[in-house]
């Protein structure tokens, strides 16, 4: 065992990333299972169905199809084109076609954030918990451990912000509903600044701080570390009475010298 304060027995590289990227894999197939029974439950398909019937009723009913290539619309001739352009701004100004899809995308929205909350209390912040010492199955697996800064194990409350604040929240959802503005048209620069603005205060949390941790580690105030070779206490009445002798046993020995 080592001792705590400057002395921190951080997690290698290597062994970070390998937990990490166990915990990825495992993660996202669960929360794939949780948005497709979600989805079975709020009857996505169903809805998607729909929409894709008021399609071919739009078309059916202008006689055109909406699914052409570029090449298709630019050989038509400029009759079929005026019927082509008169039966799409029909179809996206039709309000049944409006409120379908904005079902469909709010469905969506709910299938995500609930699908990928639901791994992540299970697999970030349920498994941690009774495992111990915030080992998720990869960070066991590798012999990687969370404590506090101090060397104290870490609270429930911790826990919990470390996972679902700072993983889920800032690193997970944040970036992948920026996304998925920036793909349906909203606000493309301030998605794209966002984005690169997560991405860099992972890179300067990693690379300038003491003990090389990302942004869920500083909103918790924790680092991940070697279970093998790191000291962790359960209180920080522990912590003190280590402290204290250990100051007592160097004090001894200088005294003896």
């Amino acid at each position: 065992m080592t001792a705590i304060g400057n002395d921190i027995q951080r997690a290698n590289v290597w062994k970070r990333f390998s937990a990490y990227l166990f915990d990825f894999i495992i993660l996202g197939m669960v929360a794939v299972g949780f948005a497709f029974l979600l989805s079975s439950a709020l009857g996505y398909d169903a809805h998607v169905a729909e929409r894709e019937r008021l399609r071919e009723e739009f078309e059916t009913r202008y006689g055109v199809d909406f699914d052409i290539a570029q090449e298709e619309y630019d050989a038509l001739t400029d009759e079929e084109r005026s019927a082509y352009q008169t039966a799409y701004e029909a179809f996206v100004t039709d309000p049944t076609v409006n409120a379908k899809d904005v079902q469909i995308i709010n469905l969506t929205l709910i299938i995500t954030v609930f699908g990928i909350l639901a791994a992540f209390l299970i697999f970030e912040f349920l498994i941690p918990l009774k495992q111990g010492h915030g080992q998720t199955l990869g960070k066991k697996i590798f012999g990687v451990a969370v404590m506090r800064v101090d060397g104290v194990r870490m609270s429930v409350f911790q826990l919990f912000v470390r996972s679902i604040l700072g993983k889920y929240t800032v690193e997970t959802m944040i970036p992948i509903l920026l996304v998925l503005m920036f793909l349906v048209g909203a606000m493309p620069l301030a998605c794209v600044c966002g984005i690169c603005l997560i991405f860099l205060l992972q890179v300067c949390f990693l690379l300038t701080s003491y003990e090389h941790t990302l942004i869920h580690d500083k909103i918790a105030g924790t680092v991940a570390v070697d279970m093998a070779s790191q000291l962790i206490f359960d209180t920080e009445e522990e912590l003190l009475a280590y402290e204290k002798k250990r100051h007592a046993e160097a004090a001894a020995r200088a005294e003896y010298r």
